[in-house]
C-alpha cells in the first residue's frame, strides 16, 4: 500500500513470518545501511516494513526490500555488508529474486549447524562446479571465498560418505623464506603455512570433530611436497594457494588423482611469490589444460569478495595502479 505525503511518498511492505533480528541486523545495523544506500526512511513495524522517501528512491529500494524479506522468512542469513552487493545483484538480474533464493545452492553442515551459501554468482558457479566437475580451478584475488567455499563442500562430501577422506595442501614455501630458518620441529616449521585451511575447518566443524578427524588421518593437512609418490583415492583434495606451486609441483599433484576422487585447486595469479613468476605452476594449467573435458575453471573478481568492504576497494584500487602506464 502506498500513500501521498507532500513530495514524499510512504509505502507499506508485507514482512509476515519473517526473523526480524535477522532483517533488521544488529541494533538495526542492515535498516541504516539500507536507509543510507537509497536515501530513505525504514520503519519494521510488527508485520510491516515501512518505507519513506522519495517516489523514485522508494521505488528504486523495494526490490531489495522485497528479496531482504524474502530471506528473512527462509532464514538465510545476511549482514549489513551484503546489502550493497545483494542489490547491484538485483539490479543486474532478470529473474525474479525469490525464485533464485528458494532455488539456490547451499550446503547444511549438521556437525556445526551451519548453512553456508554462495553469495555472488561467481560464487554460486564456482560452487556449483565442485557439484559437477572431478577437478575444479578457481581463481580470483583474496576475499572471493575460494578456499572457504572448497573446504565447505569437502566437509559436505564427507558428512554425506560421498567420499572417506580429505586431504588439504598448500606450497610450503613463501615470499622466498626457507623453513629452515622458522623455529621448531617439521610440524611446527609448516603450520603457519596451513593455517588459514586449519582456520576454514574449525569454523565449520566443532572442535572436538576436527581435532579426531586429524587424529584418525580423515582429514590431512600437509604441505604440497608430501603429495609425492602417493595416489590419492575416494578423497576431496584441495590445492590451495596453488600460484606458488611450481610447474613440476603441479604436474606431480595433478597425477595424484585416484578413483573416486575430487580435486579443487586454488590460486590469485597476482599473489605469485615465486622468484620467477613464470615457473608458476597455475599459470601453466590455465593454457595447457584448458580445453580438457572433466576440468573446469572458475574466475571470480572483486565482485565476488566477501570480506570488509574495504576489501573490494582495495583490489580495485591496485588492479587500477597496476593497469597505469609507467611514467619513467
Amino acid at each position: 500500500m502506498t500513500s501521498v505525503i507532500g513530495e514524499s511518498v510512504k509505502h507499506k511492505l508485507d514482512a509476515e513470518g519473517i526473523d526480524s533480528l535477522l532483517f533488521a541486523g544488529v541494533n538495526d545495523s542492515n535498516l541504516h545501511r539500507i536507509s543510507s544506500l537509497f536515501k530513505i526512511r525504514l520503519t519494521l513495524r510488527g508485520d510491516q516494513v515501512i518505507v519513506s522517501g522519495k517516489l523514485s528512491e522508494v521505488e528504486d529500494a523495494i526490490p531489495l526490500l522485497e528479496h531482504l524479506i524474502e530471506m528473512a522468512r527462509l532464514r538465510e542469513t545476511f549482514t549489513s555488508e551484503d546489502i550493497p552487493r545483494l542489490a547491484q545483484d538485483l539490479s543486474t538480474s532478470e529473474t525474479d529474486p525469490r525464485i533464485s533464493v528458494e532455488n539456490e545452492l547451499r550446503i547444511t553442515l549438521s556437525g556445526s549447524k551451519k548453512i553456508i551459501r554462495p553469495k555472488s554468482k561467481g560464487q554460486e558457479k564456482y560452487l556449483r562446479s565442485m557439484v559437477d566437475t572431478d577437478v575444479v580451478v578457481g581463481i580470483g584475488p583474496a576475499g572471493t571465498g575460494k578456499t572457504y567455499l572448497a573446504v565447505a563442500s569437502a566437509i559436505d562430501c564427507l558428512y554425506k560418505k560421498r567420499v572417506r577422506r580429505i586431504i588439504l595442501a598448500r606450497p610450503a614455501v613463501e615470499v622466498g623464506e626457507s623453513l629452515g630458518f622458522l623455529p621448531g620441529d617439521l610440524q611446527e616449521k609448516v603450520d603457519p603455512y596451513l593455517r588459514p585451511l586449519y582456520d576454514a575447518l574449525e569454523d565449520m566443524m566443532p572442535p572436538e570433530r576436527v581435532r579426531r578427524a586429524l587424529q584418525d588421518r580423515v582429514i590431512e593437512i600437509a604441505p604440497l611436497a608430501y603429495m609425492r609418490g602417493r595416489t590419492l583415492s575416494d578423497a576431496f583434495v584441495i590445492l590451495d594457494e596453488a600460484q606458488n606451486s611450481t610447474r613440476a609441483q603441479m604436474k606431480m599433484f595433478l597425477t595424484r588423482l585416484g578413483l573416486n576422487s575430487q580435486v579443487v585447486i586454488t590460486g590469485d595469479k597476482t599473489q605469485i611469490d615465486l622468484s620467477d613468476q613464470e615457473e608458476s605452476g597455475l599459470l601453466e594449467i590455465e593454457s595447457v589444460l584448458r580445453d580438457i573435458e572433466g576440468i573446469e575453471f572458475v574466475y571470480l573478481d572483486e565482485t565476488d569478495v566477501i570480506r570488509h568492504r574495504l576489501v573490494k576497494d582495495i583490489i580495485g584500487a591496485y588492479e587500477n595502479n597496476d593497469s597505469r602506464p609507467s611514467t619513467e
